[in-house]
């Protein structure tokens, strides 16, 4: 029989927090999966596990947004943990990284981490980590919703997955970095992966069950479709057809900026709009 551990999700307030971590609680310690994004949650997080009271083992990154691995630092400050991800998830953050602190930064000020630490093991796809009897079982699914992509599946039976950004709970979503025909192949890989009972713990809302994949599916192809079909001769009408589209689609509002920041990447990769400096 699979042990199921205890799962905590942060922040464990989320009036306004668009990004979760979580924190896996085994017989003797505790594996943090992803590190939240500001100070504050990163902190609170870090509190969290000196109340428990177990060491923290491992952390586990999901994927190559800053969303996912600037809080790090704090919840493993002074503490001596291996920091684990596939190599292309590695890469990609040690090379994304500087350009994300000089674009994000100047967003969140003093909540965003001043220095920033990165996966330093990496993992090879499909391979297993034990703690006491939970195992985690990384997926490398290469570029998807973001650069580079690595759910963590939890036993064998794989009904319980950390699965990053590849389903998000009725929220708008990110597609700036181009690579929605990735992702899309990605849905159907990991749809016919998982048993129908699974339950999917997601880097924003949640967790969610095998349902969403077809939410999710959708959500792309309407973004890539509103934007192939805008009026790219008025860019700004056509950004706005693009918004009111996706607000058919999902009328809340939650993570629209992640939605509208998309808009002019997808359409200068469609090549209806010059790509900016």
């Amino acid at each position: 029989m699979s042990v199921v551990p205890t799962i905590h999700r942060f922040p464990e307030e989320h009036d306004g927090a668009f990004v979760n971590a979580y924190l896996v609680e085994t017989a003797s310690g505790v594996l943090a999966v992803d590190g939240l994004l500001t100070v504050t949650a990163a902190k609170e997080m870090r509190a969290a596990i000196d109340r428990l009271g177990k060491p923290l083992l491992a952390a586990l990154v999901t994927q190559s947004h800053p969303d996912h691995y600037a809080g790090l630092v704090e919840i493993v400050a002074g503490q001596d943990v291996p920091i684990v991800a596939p190599q292309g998830v590695i890469d990609t953050i040690v090379a994304d990284d500087p350009i994300k602190d000089r674009i994000v930064g100047p967003m969140f000020g003093d909540e965003w981490p001043a220095s920033r630490v990165f996966p330093d093991t990496p993992i090879r796809d499909g391979e297993r980590l034990s703690f006491d009897d939970v195992t985690l079982t990384v997926i490398d699914l290469g570029p998807s919703e973001s650069p580079h992509d690595s759910p963590w599946v939890l036993g064998d039976d794989e009904r319980t997955v950390f699965l990053g950004d590849q389903i998000y709970d009725h929220k708008h979503c990110y597609l700036a970095d181009g690579f929605y025909e990735e992702w899309l192949a990605n849905i159907e890989k990991l749809r016919a992966r998982f048993p129908e009972e699974a339950v999917f713990y997601i880097g924003h809302g949640g967790p969610v069950g095998g349902e969403m994949w077809t939410w999710q599916r959708g959500y792309i192809e309407r973004f890539i479709d509103a934007i192939a079909n805008a009026e790219w001769s008025a860019p700004e009408v056509a950004r706005a057809a693009v918004v009111a589209r996706m607000r058919e689609y999902e009328p809340s509002s939650e993570l629209q900026f992640l939605m509208e920041l998309s808009i002019d990447p997808v359409a200068a990769k469609l090549g209806l709009l010059a790509p900016s400096a």
